[in-house]
């Protein structure tokens, strides 16, 4: 389970899952896509935890002074190198999102979207933590999770996947409350409105949960500066 994305679900496979998506979750995507555009300025420096294929780093380019995507599959960040070669402003390396190669405070803002906090099957409070450690002062980080209400549309979403043969098969005994698992171990689960306030106390930063489309839950984290 721990490099199901860099064995199993990786490049052209994982470009495939959003290729297949139905409109409404095309909708979340974008949605969730917009949210995090509104947080950036023309001169910010901007890091994307587990870029993939590169799918949200054109629209981070576009808006940030610099993006740089990392992901722990090289074969993903080979095809995210092919798409991006018309941006400049954007920079791919393979890293551990738990094990940033940055300095203290290098980034304006820091993203992991798409339910990435419970993709990643970390530490979520090392993830937060390693984070808020290369955050500017006055920055901002942004986790997203799935809300509750998408939980149809999710489902369906990951039933298209397996279907395709890109995940095993969905074991429907053990799939519901949110999570989602499939017989080959893929285990997709979420992190609620008070998991992520249990998550990031402790810190010295301001936390706010916002709900966007019906579909994402935000845990957006203000640096103090």
């Amino acid at each position: 389970m721990k490099n199901y994305y860099s064995d199993m679900l990786s490049a052209e496979r994982l470009k495939q899952c959003y290729e297949i998506a139905p409109p409404r979750v095309i909708q979340y995507l974008q949605a969730e896509a917009d949210h995090v555009l509104e947080k950036i300025n023309q001169q910010d420096v901007v890091l994307d935890l587990g870029c993939g294929f590169g799918r949200i780093i054109p629209q981070l380019s576009q808006k940030a002074g610099f993006a740089i995507g990392i992901d722990i599959s090289f074969s993903s960040l080979l095809l995210a190198r092919k798409s991006l070669q018309k941006y400049s402003n954007c920079l791919l390396a393979e890293m551990d999102a738990l094990h940033l190669g940055f300095s203290d405070q290098s980034f304006d803002v820091v993203i992991c979207i798409q339910n990435g906090i419970s993709a990643f099957h970390v530490d979520q409070k090392q993830l937060i933590r390693e984070s808020i450690r290369v955050a500017k002062p006055g920055g901002m980080i942004l986790f997203s999770s799935y809300s509750d209400k998408f939980w149809k549309d999710r489902l369906h979403w990951f039933q298209l996947q397996s279907e395709a043969g890109l995940l095993g098969e969905i074991d429907q005994d053990k799939t519901g409350n949110g999570e989602i698992v499939c017989k080959d171990g893929f285990r997709a689960t979420t992190v609620g409105p008070l998991q992520f306030q249990i998550l990031t106390s402790g810190f010295n930063v301001e936390t706010g949960i916002v709900e966007v489309d019906d579909s994402s839950l935000f845990c957006e984290i203000k640096i103090p500066g």
